[in-house]
């Protein structure tokens, strides 16, 4: 019997669209990808996306004789052969019918020239994301859609040149100020519980609040740029509480309208913050090249832009990407600059707001994991322990911070430490919805694997399992 996802069996689609798919099978002669290598990385992709699949060779072959595969499938497909083709594909591109229930999902990957449209795309997108998430459903990340933004806001960097302003301060009870209150309790919010835990509010006070007050006519200028800067803040912090909730394709989306309504608002340290966001998701999903270049594109950004905690968090991004790459010297070279950044920051009361989280014990906690993922764990242990003792009241950063540390332990053979590390990050976790922690213990247990039969170790993912799940 075929398995099950979702109540439909996994490897069976739904009727045929009536003959052949030519262009899937010209797609895939193009990029040179065998039917087993395709039905690989769909499963591969999905499953780094939540969504569990067992396609093989006899599924494609179902495919191109006209079957429509179930769900998000067609999509994920379509992002695996833009990977290979080095372009963005649609499913329509692949030959399959659109599904109309979910337009936006496609277009919220674009940076659109008419903010008009950016703006009715950001409120549709987060319409359906509240109020209608069976018709929106799970969207995949879709790597070879981060080229289309990176270039576009690149072009408007340099046609803009000389023509972008800091952020002004903001005084009185205007409706700018209101939704920087809003923003900074968001936050708050977000540090102390989670992404998951305050996304939908988010979403709902954007979507609904923020944008139609950028859809009215009559504001002043100067008052309307700020307006954009705070949406598209807000729009960056959906993406980042959606990637902090699992929601990646969601996060792609988000962030890159913030890069659109960032352009409007004319803010250069924001949209390297947007970029570093975007590296920070395309490193974690499993694509560090992306990562690379999406910090290259921020530093490019916001050199000239006078923050200088903007630029460490952007070389920090770089480095996560090049460890990510196992490049060493590329690695060290990039923390260096980062640190060069924080030492030339005057204080955070002369940068801007959106960078003012920024600190030493910020880089400490991004440096571990580059350390750690380079196999350094010496390094790995020092820094993750600093970061531990400097967070004692975000939990999120704790768990993810105490997660490196266990796996500094590891490295260095020391179980014992590093399972009790582990379960005091497992502890940490109480009250915090952030997929991104629960991954970086899962990380961890998947390190365990070789030593299941220690009793630690077998104690350790009898605990864990009701937050991480079954170990694989």
């Amino acid at each position: 019997m075929a398995a099950v996802t979702n109540g439909q069996p996994r490897n069976q689609g739904s009727k045929d669209s009536g003959g052949p798919n030519k262009a899937l099978a010209a797609a895939l002669k193009e990029a040179g990808c065998s039917y087993a290598s395709l039905a690989l990385r769909v499963n591969e992709l999905g499953r780094c996306q939540g969504t569990d699949t067992n396609y093989d060779k006899a599924s494609v072959t179902r495919w191109l004789q006209g079957q429509q595969p179930r769900g998000t499938t067609p999509e994920v497909i379509a992002a695996v052969l833009g990977e290979r083709l080095g372009r963005q594909l649609t499913p329509a591109d692949l030959g399959f019918p659109p599904d109309r229930g979910r337009p936006v999902a496609g277009r919220a990957l674009v940076y659109g020239e008419n903010v008009a449209e950016t703006l009715h795309t950001l409120a549709e997108l987060g319409s359906t994301d509240i109020s209608r998430r069976t018709l929106l459903g799970a969207v995949p990340f879709v790597p070879g859609a981060l080229m289309n933004p990176q270039r576009a806001w690149l072009l408007w960097l340099v046609e803009s040149q000389g023509g972008t302003a800091r952020l002004e301060s903001v005084s009185g009870s205007g409706p700018v100020e209101q939704v920087r209150a809003m923003i900074g309790m968001f936050d708050e919010m977000d540090n102390h519980y989670g992404g998951g835990g305050v996304r939908t509010s988010i979403v709902q006070y954007l979507s609904a609040e923020v944008v139609p007050m950028l859809q009215q006519r009559g504001t002043a200028p100067g008052q309307r740029r700020q307006l954009f800067a705070s949406a598209a803040r807000l729009s960056a912090m959906a993406g980042w509480s959606s990637y902090d909730a699992g929601e990646y394709g969601l996060a792609q989306r988000y962030m890159t309208q913030a890069l659109r309504l960032c352009a409007e608002g004319r803010d250069q340290v924001l949209g390297g913050q947007i970029l570093a966001g975007l590296s920070h998701l395309a490193t974690s999903l499993g694509r560090p090249d992306e990562g690379a270049a999406l910090a290259r594109a921020g530093i490019a950004t916001a050199r000239d832009a006078g923050s200088p905690l903007g630029l460490m968090r952007l070389y920090a991004m770089s480095a996560r990407a090049q460890a990510a790459l196992g490049r060493p010297r590329e690695t060290a070279e990039a923390l260096r600059t980062a640190e060069k950044q924080l030492d030339a920051s005057l204080g955070p009361e002369h940068e801007s707001p959106w960078v003012r989280f920024l600190d030493h014990h910020y880089l400490q906690a991004e440096s571990a994991v580059c350390f750690r993922d380079l196999g350094l764990a010496a390094q790995a242990e020092q820094t993750a322990s600093e970061s531990v003792r400097a967070h004692t009241d975000r939990r999120r950063r704790q768990a993810i911070s105490r997660s490196v540390l266990a796996t500094a332990h590891l490295q260095q053979n020391r179980l014992d430490e590093a399972v009790a590390t582990a379960t005091e990050a497992l502890d940490a976790l109480s009250g915090v919805h952030s997929e991104r922690s629960v991954q970086a213990l899962r990380d961890f247990r998947g390190r365990l694997a070789s030593r299941r039969d220690e009793p630690v170790v077998r104690e350790f993912e009898r605990r864990s399992r009701v937050v991480l799940g079954v170990a694989a």
